[in-house]
Order: structure tokens, then C-alpha cells, then sequence
């Protein structure tokens, strides 16, 4: 959700030639979960707290590029059409699976119960034009600015 430049015309291409597309750290470094706050903590260790301006490696692997308080905004926002019963991680997780160019997404998981969540997330009905809109805006208007020129 955070990566929208890929469908404009990647995606299309990619189809077209039949090549399969893989969609990696589709959760944002676990912000897309929608438990991230602007309180929490990391470990020492944790890229997401020692690569949020690409200190060690590319920016775009933490957080997906985005700022962390104009991520959580944006969450803050895209939480209100999570459909009902499902979380916010399978909300990013079908919104990724609604482009029929996607092959697989690889979301990761800390425990069984996480994996299980994420791949029920497969199981949800298709999200509404209206609610993809709705995402794109809020895209545009927030995340847009600090990624859509890089990836």
C-alpha cells in the first residue's frame, strides 16, 4: 500500500510477458499491522530503528521509505476501511492481492498464528472500487511525496 508506483506500469509489463511478480515487505516493516505507534521501541538491532533514514541500507527497505509519523497517519487513516472481521495486516495484505499481476506476497510472520492470519487474508472478498480509491487518495496525499520518485 505503501508502493504504488509498481502498477502504473511494472505490473502491466509484467503481465503482458507473463512473468510472475513477487511482493515483498508488504507490511512496511510491520506498520501495515497498524501495532506500531509512535511509541514503541526497537532493539538496538532492528533496522527499524537504525535505518529509518537508509543510515546502513536502502531507505526503502524500512518502513517502506516513508517517515515513520507519516506512516503512522496514513495507517491511522487506511484503519478506517478495514473491512469488518479482518485485521489491518490482512486489509494491506488483499489490498497487494488485488492486482492480478501478483504472483505471491511474502509477508513475515513472528509465530504460527501470525502466518495463519496472513494467509487467510487470501480468503477475504475482493475490496470495493470505492475502498481502493479510498486507499489510493490517502496514498497520494501522504506517502506518495516521499516514494513514488524512487521505486
Amino acid at each position: 500500500m505503501f508502493r504504488q508506483r509498481p502498477a502504473e506500469l511494472f505490473f502491466k509489463e509484467a503481465a503482458r510477458k507473463k512473468v510472475a511478480v513477487i511482493a515483498r515487505v508488504p507490511l512496511a516493516s510491520g506498520l501495515l499491522t497498524g501495532k506500531i505507534t509512535a511509541a514503541s521501541n526497537f532493539a538496538a538491532d532492528d533496522h527499524r530503528n537504525f535505518n529509518r533514514h537508509g543510515e546502513a541500507f536502502d531507505v526503502g527497505e524500512t518502513f517502506s521509505g516513508v517517515p515513520l509519523d507519516v506512516g503512522l497517519a496514513a495507517v491511522e487513516e487506511l484503519k478506517m476501511l478495514v473491512p469488518q472481521g479482518a485485521s489491518m495486516a490482512q486489509f494491506a495484505l488483499r489490498w497487494i492481492l488485488m492486482d492480478d499481476a501478483v504472483t505471491v506476497v511474502i509477508p513475515g510472520a513472528r509465530n504460527a498464528e501470525q502466518a495463519m492470519a496472513n494467509a487467510a487474508a487470501s480468503a477475504l472478498p475482493a475490496l470495493s472500487a470505492e475502498t481502493m480509491a479510498a486507499a489510493r487518495e490517502i496514498y497520494e496525499r501522504l506517502v506518495k511525496p516521499y516514494v513514488h520518485q524512487r521505486w
